[in-house]
């Protein structure tokens, strides 16, 4: 890898350097996508097995995978897999578990009593990915804050193997956290049906977790329709980006930065310094590292869109930090707790030389369902309120109506809707 000097480019020259890999099919996609939630639309369950088979090169007779087969398959789970998914699961909890919203009322004039209350949503769809990973994880970071928040329906959707099951981790990771539907289904199909239903399949009004461009797009494409979900975020390839210092260690760097260029050919990875010689010696480890790695062609692929950027100074690599929005951002330097106040812009933050960006994606606690793309400038990572809806409620009594009726009537009349006036008014007329 290049490393590029960041006060020596041109303003055109740093602007390039931090895109992500172009997405030059993306017309394409958004017109395959759009084919494919339109013959789910018409077709329901036989559109979603016809891709299934195309897509996924499995033929099945139905989509619904019975409590039956996940118990059977669960059951499969090596000892060391359950006892290693149940301790993320117990910190995956117990972090969420602290995220609990608390209903508040609140006098604002005597007699005017307002209140904000949450309710969980009533269906909730968890897309978990498949394809050349099994990623039990994802289960857990969906499906546990959808357990505490008590969503009446947990519908997970993901991939079938190709012997046309789901891996027995995966479904154990699911009896776990009391998903209550499971089926076989991924790709753009899989969002289409969450959204608009099959005959298998009940719509959600909400769909989350994270996927390929494909999936990416169905759910952006299904959010706008007018009866269609809500979605959590655009949530596409990962990505990594590293500030280090002198202090760190050129190994840990380069097993981080491959940790994530490993996910996909489209993941992206960058590494800031003030020091050229470091990024020398990540280089170096980049290079021997990715050569025992199994994925070390997808993880190579990555690598063409990885950079290496020497900055003047920490400050100036925090500006550039929060300039390219990273899903996942790593503090390898001497004082981290020193830059976080000029760190606001991630999806999530791993802080200091023993924390690796692993930790983040298994079981820390936090969720590694985060904003991708740049999108982490204005969408945060996923929390157990989004497993929500909140309202509100206002109580007025006749003494607080007494007090407030003037600038009611005022502001109704300033803004000439002389029935929001009345409406006020009448009842006070009915005092008298």
């Amino acid at each position: 890898m290049i490393i590029n000097d960041w006060s020596q480019l041109s303003a055109a020259a740093q602007h390039e350097l931090l895109q992500r890999p172009l997405r030059q099919d993306s017309p394409t996609v958004e017109q395959d996508v759009a084919a494919i939630i339109a013959a789910v639309d018409k077709q329901g369950d036989a559109a979603v097995l016809e891709f299934t088979q195309r897509f996924d090169g499995v033929r099945l007779d139905s989509l619904r995978y019975s409590p039956e087969q996940v118990a059977a398959q669960a059951a499969k789970t090596p000892v060391a897999v359950q006892q290693a998914i149940d301790r993320a699961y117990q910190n995956i909890q117990r972090f969420h578990q602290a995220q609990t919203p608390q209903s508040i009322r609140v006098e604002t004039t005597p007699g005017v009593f307002c209140e904000q209350h949450y309710a969980p949503l009533q269906a909730v769809g968890l897309y978990v990915p498949g394809g050349s990973a099994v990623l039990p994880s994802t289960a857990l970071m969906l499906g546990v804050p959808a357990q505490i928040a008590l969503n009446p329906r947990r519908v997970l959707v993901s991939p079938p193997n190709p012997t046309g099951e789901l891996e027995p981790a995966l479904m154990y990771a699911a009896q776990r956290c009391g998903i209550t539907e499971v089926y076989r289904c991924g790709g753009a199909q899989a969002i289409a049906a969450l959204a608009l239903g099959t005959a298998s399949i009940a719509p959600v009004q909400k769909i989350f977790g994270p996927g390929n461009r494909y999936v990416t797009a169905a759910k952006q494409q299904v959010s706008q329709r007018p009866d269609g979900p809500v979605i959590d975020m655009p949530a596409g390839p990962s990505e990594l980006l590293i500030i280090a210092d002198e202090s760190a260690q050129p190994a840990y760097i380069a097993a981080d930065l491959l940790s994530q260029a490993e996910h996909g050919a489209d993941s992206q990875v960058i590494v800031i310094s003030p020091s050229a010689e470091l990024l020398a010696k990540v280089g170096e480890q980049l290079a021997q590292q990715v050569r025992s790695l199994p994925r070390a062609a997808l993880a190579r692929q990555a690598l063409q869109y990885s950079r290496m950027i020497c900055t003047d100074s920490l400050q100036q690599a925090c500006s550039i930090s929060q300039r390219y929005a990273p899903e996942h951002l790593s503090l390898q330097v001497e004082d981290p707790q020193a830059l976080l106040p000029m760190l606001t812009v991630a999806g999530s933050i791993f802080i200091g030389h023993t924390t690796p960006e692993a930790g983040g994606d298994y079981a820390t606690g936090t969720n590694h369902v985060l904003p991708t793309y740049g999108s982490a400038n204005r969408y945060s990572s996923l929390g157990l309120l989004d497993f929500y809806r909140r309202y509100t409620t206002q109580e007025v009594t006749l003494a607080g109506l007494q007090s407030l009726a003037p600038t009611l009537i005022t502001l109704a009349q300033t803004e000439g809707l002389d029935a929001h006036a009345r409406a006020v008014a009448i009842r006070l007329e009915d005092t008298l």
